[in-house]
């Protein structure tokens, strides 16, 4: 299977210029000026002109329930599983899943057959140990064990704290548990990442910072996760990147409703606010949510709403990003790309260049709207509208 894009404007994430890029099977095997194939009638050659588009690379979600979520109403607001066309049609051809508030119903063998189940539909998928509880749940009654013997756990999350859902976990039992996914993380040559569910309590990012300061564990083992939840939080969490740390905001698909009803701050506005600061362009991800619950409480802390994340929120906030903040695409997009495969030390992911999986997303060059999506060499979307399906998706 060959692919040959003509003409087209590439951010590998950084812009390259108008360039030429051939896919050879699920690699990219070069970016240059007026490439050719001649390979006779022996192969299939694809050739897709590129003129009036940009092409990006494949989006990396860094959070995604991918089993659903929820059920802090009740049995009845758990949320649905993801579907293959939901992630591809939003640019998505690298998840992480994860679980959440329920890590019973919902659990860590289950979790792993839907990655594997998703992969073989034709994405590339990993997942967290654990769900916002400590003690953490896993696969093989140990993180590091995990971490060490099943290929596509990545790390622990997500791990909640400062949420009245959390599990209240002291001092000792956070640092135990983030030990033990650093050293994990070390000798499987993994990011041994602890994904950190952030909630809207006055303790913030206290445990992280307590553990950072009192224990040799270093501020990267740790990606705190939506950091955009209100401003006191964010607040924390700039002075945390500005030290060096990694934060991950959370996108949503009506920033309007939970900018005014909960104070989130906008991803397009915490992402210049933060570029202001002087934090590093490398410092940031983003992530969805997707399919996770919105869960709306009031004063008392009692359950009165429900909605449900959607993975086309990533890219939105992107394009908010460029065409509302002015923030150059190239900056903007490695929080979807480079930054989160640089962080999760998925090796072969977020960048346009020879010998990394053939991920692309090539967009309009007007309006940044995704017209085509392309998974380790495979067309899943072509002019916005997906021809690979899920196996139970209805076509």
């Amino acid at each position: 299977m060959i692919t040959l894009i003509k003409k087209t404007k590439v951010y590998a994430p950084e812009y390259l210029g108008i360039k030429d890029i051939l896919l050879l099977g699920d690699k990219i095997g070069a970016i240059g000026d007026d490439l050719a194939v001649d390979m006779g009638h022996a192969m299939d050659i694809t050739i897709i002109d590129g003129t009036g588009k940009i092409v990006v690379p494949g989006f990396i979600d860094s959070h995604v329930h991918m089993l659903g979520g929820g059920g802090e109403g009740g049995y009845k607001t758990r949320t649905p599983e993801i579907v293959l066309t939901d992630l591809t049609t939003a640019g998505i051809t690298t998840v992480v899943g994860c679980l959440g508030t329920d890590g019973i119903t919902r659990n860590m063998l289950s979790l792993l057959a839907k990655a594997r189940g998703l992969e073989e539909e034709g994405i590339t998928t990993f997942i967290y140990t654990g769900s916002y509880q400590i003690p953490v749940r896993t696969l093989t009654a140990d993180i590091m064990t995990d971490l060490i013997a099943i290929d596509k756990v990545i790390g622990v999350g997500e791990l909640a704290i400062s949420d009245h859902r959390s599990s209240q976990p002291t001092f000792e039992e956070f640092v135990r548990v983030a030990a033990d996914a650093r050293v994990g993380g070390m000798l499987s040559g993994k990011a041994g990442i602890l994904d950190i569910h952030l909630g809207d309590g006055t303790r913030t990012i206290d445990l992280i910072l307590r553990t950072i300061e009192e224990t040799e564990i270093p501020m990267t083992q740790f990606l705190p996760t939506h950091v955009n939840r209100n401003g006191a939080l964010f607040e924390k969490c700039i002075a945390f990147a500005k030290k060096g740390g990694c934060i991950d905001f959370t996108g949503s698909e009506d920033s309007d409703f939970w900018e005014e009803q909960d104070g989130e701050i906008r991803v397009s506005k915490g992402i210049k606010r933060l570029l202001q600061e002087g934090v590093s362009d490398d410092n940031f991800t983003l992530s969805s949510d997707a399919q996770g619950s919105l869960p709306i409480f009031n004063e008392k802390k009692e359950y009165i709403g429900l909605g449900v994340g959607k993975a086309t929120c990533l890219f939105k906030e992107i394009q908010e990003c460029v065409l509302k903040e002015n923030i150059p695409l190239e900056i903007a997009i490695k929080a979807i790309t480079s930054n989160p495969a640089r962080i999760l030390k998925l090796s072969s992911k977020g960048r346009i260049k020879a010998g990394f999986d053939a991920d692309l997303c090539i967009l309009s060059e007007n309006t940044l709207e995704i017209d085509t999506v392309i998974a380790r060499g495979r067309q899943m979307v072509i002019d916005k509208k997906p021809v690979v399906f899920g196996t139970f998706e209805v076509k």
